[in-house]
């Protein structure tokens, strides 16, 4: 079940995602004229390489070149990452059915 905490949780995690792999990349804030869709795009990119990362931390663990800690702590980040995509998944589905009941 979600809790406030659990979701406030989940948007510092994304949030201390999204800025490391944006520092990382060499990326800025949002400019004032970019889209929408460019912050998605950049958000399941970044959702992609903690999941990529995930795998490569799995595969080194059954190989026994990786720390179980190192599996947990990643498998964790992707939990959290895919539990905020799908809340903004939800969000954008509800904004668009509040749009669509609007009167003309």
């Amino acid at each position: 079940m979600s809790t406030p905490s659990l979701a406030a949780n989940a948007y510092a995690s994304l949030a201390r995602l999204t800025d490391a792999a944006g520092a990382a990349k060499g990326l800025t804030p949002a400019a004032p004229g970019s889209s929408f869709g460019d912050m998605l795009q950049n958000a399941v990119t970044s959702f992609t390489e903690t999941s990529r990362k995930t795998d490569v931390q799995t595969h080194a663990l059954a190989s026994g070149k990786s720390n179980l800690v190192d599996v947990v702590t990643a498998v964790a980040e992707t939990e959290v990452a895919i539990d905020t995509l799908v809340s903004v998944r939800d969000r954008v589905i509800h904004a668009y059915e509040e749009i669509m009941r609007m009167p003309i």
